[in-house]
């Protein structure tokens, strides 16, 4: 979120809710990043983003409000991801290691996103996740 300080005109972006960054952003610069909000196009569509907006009772039809939102969700998604995929490896989890180098006739491990990963790495963004008890 961008917040704006009364006293000295600043802009400051602010980190896990709390926390303000020592740099204070400009108006310009303010102005021109939003500029360029209109030539990215985002991973996450711009129609699946405004429906989820509007369903959370935000009706815009700016898109720049659109695609700040949608690149703060793909932000968000990527860093669970990542803090998914380093539980895997400190779990020890072959599957956050690629196959030898020298061994060129074995297969390269993939990735997969299990519960056991994902669980701490939302619990470190504030999102609990429970497993259910048994499975039919």
């Amino acid at each position: 979120a961008v917040v704006s300080t009364q006293s000295t005109g600043h802009y400051y972006i602010t980190n896990n809710l709390s926390k303000v960054m020592n740099q204070p952003i400009s108006g310009d610069e303010l102005l021109n990043f939003f500029k360029t909000l209109d030539d990215y196009s985002p991973t996450l569509p711009d129609s699946l983003t405004a429906h989820y907006l509007s369903q959370a009772g935000l009706h815009t039809s700016d898109p720049r409000i659109i695609r700040l939102v949608s690149l703060a969700a793909q932000k968000f998604i990527t860093e669970v991801a990542s803090d998914a995929l380093t539980h895997s490896q400190m779990r020890g989890n072959p599957a956050g290691s690629s196959g030898s180098a020298g061994n060129k006739k074995s297969k390269e491990k993939k990735n997969c996103l299990r519960m056991e990963d994902l669980q701490p790495a939302l619990a470190d963004m504030g999102i609990q996740v429970k497993k259910p008890a048994y499975y039919m």
